[in-house]
């Protein structure tokens, strides 16, 4: 697929202009910084871009006030205290939820440790059962934390995230596509 990006300024606000072979214009507002993402076809004329920027311009902002708004962003800020908060919320909660899960998925989960981490929310030794929890989840409600909980206990019935993963998680937690939902966002 040929693709080609370039910056376009539109009244002060920097969009990033990706053109490829599609039918529509589409624009994003990405964060964790609010950037302003177009894809637009191949042959479009610039201007009919600024004025499809311009005429969603109230939306871009209201996007934008969203993701400052964001635990993601309330992470990003984070003194050390706050962090240290996260974590002692995190820790009292996790092993009541590992309690209640293990039984059900039938598995026994190793060592529980917990870090703050910008990239993951959890991760799983299978071969220890070590799981680790992103504090930050303690910024989320609580259907989000158990949803990683019940993930990285999966992961120890099954390595990777193929159809048997997904199967799983559906069996044991119907709802988790929500809870992943509120942490993408």
């Amino acid at each position: 697929m040929a693709k080609k990006m370039t910056l376009l300024a539109v009244d002060g606000l920097d969009v990033r202009i990706t053109r490829k072979r599609i039918k529509n214009v589409h624009l994003r507002v990405q964060p964790p910084d609010g950037r302003v993402e177009v894809s637009a076809p191949l042959r479009t004329p610039e201007a009919l871009i600024v004025d499809f920027v311009r005429s969603k311009r109230a939306w871009i902002e209201q996007q934008r006030r969203a993701i400052a708004d964001s635990p993601r962003a309330q992470a990003a800020e984070a003194t050390d205290a706050e962090q240290a908060e996260w974590k002692a919320i995190v820790s009292a909660c996790v092993p009541a939820l590992v309690e209640k899960w293990e039984p059900v998925l039938g598995v026994k989960a190793g060592k529980l440790a917990y870090r703050n981490m910008k990239s993951r929310w959890g991760s799983c030794q299978p071969a220890t059962g070590r799981i680790c929890i992103n504090t930050r989840l303690a910024l989320y409600p609580p259907e989000c934390l158990e949803y990683v909980v019940v993930h990285e206990l999966c992961h120890l019935r099954v390595s990777g995230h193929g159809p048997q993963f997904w199967a799983l998680m559906d069996a044991a937690l119907p709802h988790w596509r929500e809870a992943r939902a509120k942490l993408r966002g």
